[in-house]
């Protein structure tokens, strides 16, 4: 059974970059083509359903992140998947 050291809490600051005002702000980069198939599998649930396949919340985050997805894409592409999306929101609240 090995001992694990003792961590020093009193010791010198180990990780002095947190909280580095100089430091550089971390920027997240979505990978156009994971954004591209998740929106695809979304899309692809709706049209295949006759009636809303989420309860109200998933509804609800859909209609708010499907957008915001749609930002890490070309602009065309964007409003391409955003009016299908929505054609398809709009076809399933009809059936409701």
């Amino acid at each position: 059974m090995s001992i694990r050291p003792q961590l020093d809490l009193f010791g010198a600051d180990a990780q002095p970059e947190l909280f580095d005002e100089n430091a550089a702000p971390v920027e997240y980069r979505g990978d156009p083509d994971r954004v591209r198939a998740r929106l695809a599998r979304i899309i692809d649930e709706a049209r295949a359903a006759d009636v809303l396949p989420w309860d109200a919340a998933r509804a609800r985050l859909y209609r708010r992140i499907v957008p915001q997805m749609t930002l890490w894409l070309p602009e065309e592409e964007a409003a391409q998947l955003n009016f299908a999306f929505e054609r398809e929101m709009e076809r399933l609240a009809r059936a409701a």
